[in-house]
């Protein structure tokens, strides 16, 4: 069908350029009124058209399949860029042939060599429209999203906007899995942004040949879904990259920027670089410690000694949220359940750890 199409173009363009090589040729030529001469003209315009479009139809039979391979293999590639690239581009490119159409009225009285000026004109426009369109599409892309996210975030009662912070999370703590509990018991409040540079590292640790990994990046993956089908939690797919940016940290921390959002993680060393570079921060761990039971020193707990201290003597047992008690003397009671009595408790960067000693011995003292 296209083959036809560009075959009949051909037909007419060539019957319309022997229509006016035979006018040029009448101008330049001496033809008599009379009917002879009438005659001698028309026989020559009639040959003129007809062997202009068939000169017309030839060249495009031979140009059809060139063309049509061309026209595919464009529309192919057309179709693999992604929606943001081809929407950039396309207004950059829309943007630059209207500024060469502003500018065509100035210019259209050129004449001799300068009459291609105008076509040279909307070439170059167009291109750097168009360059200029592809450039930008992190920045129409964000802009897209965060409309976006403020429209879904407007109350159907309510005609004022309101601002609706970003939570930007990390492949860390997707994999970690506490955020779907946080999310269900709705102490997250906004949207959750997934960058999809995100969920490509996910994708390539569910893929590696690492078993260990492999499971890590598809619980990541399980997670993401229960969010998105299973929690009442609104879910924003980030498409953009920044292509200039390699380290999968150094892009959210940007996006966070751009966003006016808050990175969600769980990775110390990413903790830091937000605070460094001004970003807010969730943190789970964080979270976690500060929800941990308060003891405090002079109460009294059950606890099971489950293995030998660091220091000579010691036992170690655990709270039911992890939390390591350290009892002193304890280590000849290892194996059994026993009430301590708290001394002291210490915070740190990894948790909460608590210094107890065998109720037995504050009786015996």
């Amino acid at each position: 069908m296209l083959k036809r199409i560009i075959q009949i173009i051909g037909l007419v363009f060539g019957g319309m350029i022997g229509a006016e090589l035979s006018d040029t040729v009448r101008g330049g030529a001496m033809w008599t009124e009379s009917s002879q001469g009438l005659l001698q003209y028309s026989g020559t315009y009639y040959s003129s058209v007809g062997l202009g479009a068939f000169c017309g139809l030839a060249a495009a039979t031979l140009l059809a399949g060139p063309v049509v391979r061309f026209m595919q293999q464009g529309t192919e590639r057309a179709a693999g860029l992604p929606t943001v690239e081809l929407v950039s581009g396309a207004a950059g490119l829309i943007g630059g042939l209207a500024v060469s159409a502003l500018l065509y009225p100035a210019l259209s009285g050129l004449s001799g060599v300068w009459l291609f000026v105008p076509a040279v004109m909307t070439l170059f426009f167009g291109y750097m429209g168009l360059r200029i369109g592809l450039l930008k599409k992190d920045e129409l892309a964000i802009g897209y999203s965060a409309y976006m996210s403020t429209r879904i975030a407007k109350e159907p009662e309510q005609e004022e906007s309101w601002f609706e912070e970003h939570k930007i999370l990390d492949t860390s703590v997707i994999i970690d899995g506490r955020i779907a509990d946080i999310c269900k018991t709705g102490f997250i409040e906004g949207t959750l942004v997934i960058p999809e540079f995100v969920l490509e590292e996910l994708q390539h640790i569910a893929d590696s040949s690492d078993l260990l990994k492999r499971n890590r990046g598809r619980r990541g993956l399980d997670i993401l879904n229960k969010i998105q089908k299973e929690l009442d939690v609104r879910v924003l797919i980030y498409e953009g990259d920044f292509e200039e940016i390699g380290e999968v940290d150094s892009k959210l921390v940007k996006l966070a920027k751009v966003l006016r959002g808050k990175v969600v993680t769980n990775d110390f060393n990413l903790n830091k670089v937000c605070e460094l570079q001004g970003v807010s921060v969730l943190n789970i761990n964080d979270l976690a410690n500060a929800v941990k039971p308060v003891v405090l020193p002079g109460e009294e707990i059950i606890v099971q000694v489950i293995k030998d201290g660091k220091e000579h003597g010691q036992g170690v047992a655990y709270l039911d949220d992890g939390t390591m008690i350290v009892v002193e003397g304890g280590r000849e009671f290892i194996g059994s359940t026993m009430e301590v009595l708290v001394t002291s408790v210490l915070q740190t960067s990894a948790g909460r750890m608590i210094f107890a000693k065998p109720k037995l011995l504050e009786k015996a003292q």
